[in-house]
């Protein structure tokens, strides 16, 4: 069963596998990460960790029984009690459930975690899969993200206010 953890330095080798593998079927919904960022990987790496050691932000990865990476699902831009979510799961389990999963279960790990209670997320306007996960995990449409936003596309805002448990 996979499972849903807090990303550190021994996922790197899985994470570049994951993003590489799923390179392709990501850049047709959202703006290609570029060559750059495969070529500073491990900076580029290094540099999240840092960010997430300082509260900033935290990431994570779903990771499959035999430790390959299978998704990633992140909280950026901690301030506040609110972050906004990003996720991006392998092309060979989309339409399962996985994300909307995922997604769940960090939201709740947001409020429990980490204690946050707001969580926004953006998408494209033609990402419908992103739509239905944010959807299905209680996210609901609060207006319109600009283009700049989402590499040059109009999109959507969703948001979930989140209950922190005792």
């Amino acid at each position: 069963m996979p499972e849903l953890k807090r990303l550190h330095a021994g996922h790197a080798p899985a994470v570049l596998t994951f993003e590489l593998a799923n390179r392709a079927y990501f850049a047709a919904a959202v703006p290609d990460r570029g060559d750059d960022f495969f070529a500073q990987f491990t900076d580029r790496y290094n540099a999240l960790l840092a960010e997430q050691e300082a509260g900033i932000c935290a990431f994570h990865v779903l990771v499959a029984e035999d430790g390959s990476v299978l998704g990633r699902f992140n909280l950026v831009d901690i301030e506040d009690h609110t972050a906004e979510l990003g996720y991006r799961v392998a092309q060979h389990l989309t339409g399962r459930g996985v994300a909307t999963a995922a997604v769940r279960e960090l939201c709740r790990l947001a409020a429990a975690q980490y204690g946050l209670g707001t969580l926004r997320a953006a998408t494209v306007r033609q990402n419908v899969a992103s739509q239905k996960v944010l959807t299905k995990a209680g996210f609901v449409p609060v207006g319109s993200a600009e283009p700049a936003h989402l590499g040059g596309k109009p999109g959507t805002w969703y948001q979930r206010d989140l209950v922190v448990q005792p």
